[in-house]
């Protein structure tokens, strides 16, 4: 058996060297191989999302801890709190903690990393205190509802790390959120559609800011143009998330 998976990973890597040889030639749009060989879990998040050396700290955690979820938290403590990886930004490390920590939950196979979340930010509420603001696009729906929720729990869990503040929204974001995800369920499918009051309660108690990119045609017609949402169009992956 051992020697059947040497002879298969022989031909990978002769099949890898001839299409880096073809890449670099410099026909494609790519000069190398975009798909990276990855032996597990661990190294197929750290060769997705990154950072450099994670994997080997992926596989003894889940090794001591079993559990994914708490894998994915833990991890994504690590890389926020500064003492082994360094970032120029805040935001810079939010980002790194929340991408690496639903790669592990997604098992480094689905899209959702790399471009369900499209942005993390560090806004400001309006007593000037500090928040996370989370834009997602609509590739968030490959990780399901346990990644997306996730991704807000593993933000919630590094801002604290990072000593930011909670999001405080104002009462035309919250009313923003109840017009435009029913709007969006009759444009696109969503799995469950919560009632006006849970929409509010979700809003309203959320530490992170759910935002988000335009995703659709359709705009809102009610409560245009604030100040911390930069389009009127519906958010496809905030209403994901939200919902």
């Amino acid at each position: 058996m051992k020697r059947y998976f040497t002879i298969i990973q022989k031909e990978v890597d002769r099949c890898y060297s001839v299409a880096k040889q073809a890449r670099e030639k410099g026909f494609d749009p790519e000069t190398r191989v975009e798909i990276p060989q990855a032996r597990d879990l661990a190294a197929r998040v750290e060769e997705l999302v990154g950072p450099k050396g994670i994997a080997s700290r992926i596989r003894r955690l889940t090794d001591e801890l079993g559990d994914r979820e708490m894998v994915s938290i833990e991890i994504a403590k690590e890389i926020a709190n500064g003492k082994k990886y360094r970032f120029s930004r805040v935001e810079d490390a939010v980002d790194q903690a929340i991408r690496t920590g639903l790669a592990i939950l997604t098992e480094g196979v689905l899209v959702a990393p790399l471009e369900g979340i499209a942005e993390v930010r560090i806004g400001k509420n309006r007593d000037g205190s500090n928040y996370v603001d989370l834009y997602f696009s609509g590739p968030i729906r490959s990780a399901g509802g346990t990644g997306q929720a996730m991704s807000v729990l593993i933000a919630d869990i590094v801002r604290r790390e990072l000593g930011i503040g909670r999001f405080i929204p104002t009462k035309g974001e919250i009313e923003r959120y109840k017009e435009e995800i029913p709007l969006y369920k009759r444009v696109q499918h969503l799995q469950y559609l919560p009632t006006v009051d849970e929409i509010e309660a979700i809003a309203s108690n959320c530490p992170v800011c759910i935002n988000g990119e335009g995703t659709e045609d359709e705009e809102v017609t009610g409560y245009r143009d604030l100040p911390r949402v930069e389009t009127n169009r519906l958010r496809g992956g905030a209403c994901l998330v939200m919902a």
